[in-house]
């Protein structure tokens, strides 16, 4: 039987990963914060009657923004109770 052989991680390299880890981390915070903002932006711009779509009562658009923004809501709190949860 051959003997397996174990990879000797040097010092270096332990350091890239964890850089990679803390950068994708930060990377993947800022882009979250980015989707909330657009969110934010575009279901007050819905509400406002800034954003219409043609052809679809204002009404309509008034209430699925609405729904953008209570969603995107209580999507950023699932997600922080999540987080503090430990998960």
């Amino acid at each position: 039987m051959p003997k397996e052989k174990k990879k000797v991680v040097d010092h270096e390299e332990r350091m890239n990963v964890q850089a990679g880890g803390f950068l994708s981390d930060l990377w993947a915070l800022l882009i979250w914060f980015v989707g909330i903002f657009v969110s934010l932006a575009v279901g007050f711009g819905m509400i406002d009657k800034v954003l219409r779509i043609w052809y679809i009562p204002t009404i309509v658009t008034e209430v699925v923004g609405w729904l953008v923004v209570v969603l995107t809501l209580v999507g950023l709190i699932l997600k922080i109770v999540d987080k503090l949860s430990g998960r």
